[in-house]
């Protein structure tokens, strides 16, 4: 999954906007919301930089900031322009590929998580190890297995995800795509 963010990269590509679909688990994070991303948790259990090093690659690249602060910021800008609530979090990547458990959603919730869902991480990654700037979004498509509607035996629907992705796809698509005109060369 690394390759593209590699590939990029090779051919002089300086930013990476990453986008995903990913169960809510903070409240107020209700399907349909986009959620800017600050940070994550690396929870899949693989580093992609492991093994011999990449050339080109940092064997240690520093983390302390995986998405871009001036790229956050304005991110933010074009969201109050049209007035899309961005709340910023903490996007948790599990590797899957199976939807968590209520008992690790309370899990990842103690951890600090935000949303959970199962890719984004090892590009991102990569990519701060190639020395590319950042950007990335979670696009929550349902809330984590036991936040739900409240009932214990409310059941994650994959398709469910898909049809939320679609019905939401739009207001992602032009933020993206407004914040791609901004973007520094």
């Amino acid at each position: 999954v690394v390759a593209p963010a590699r590939n990029a990269a090779a051919l002089g590509a300086r930013t990476l906007l990453v986008t995903n679909a990913a169960g809510g688990i903070s409240p107020g994070l209700d399907p349909g919301t986009i959620l800017l991303l600050d940070d994550h948790l690396n929870l899949m259990g693989r580093n992609p930089l492991v093994g011999p090093a990449t050339e080109g690659e940092l064997r240690f690249p520093d983390m302390s900031a995986p998405y871009d602060p001036a790229f956050q910021e304005l991110a933010e800008e074009v969201a109050a322009e049209m007035a899309l609530p961005l709340p910023r979090g903490v996007y948790s990547a599990v590797l899957g590929p199976c939807y968590e458990t209520p008992a690790e959603v309370r899990f990842l919730r103690t951890l600090g998580a935000d949303a959970v869902g199962m890719s984004t991480v090892p590009e991102v990654i990569t990519a701060r190890a190639r020395g590319m700037r950042v950007l990335g979004f979670s696009l929550i498509t349902n809330r984590a297995a036991g936040l739900g509607t409240g009932l214990e035996t409310t059941v994650l629907n994959h398709q469910e995800v898909l049809e939320m992705g679609q019905a939401a796809g739009d207001k992602l698509r032009e933020l993206v795509s407004t914040i791609l005109t901004r973007l520094p060369e």
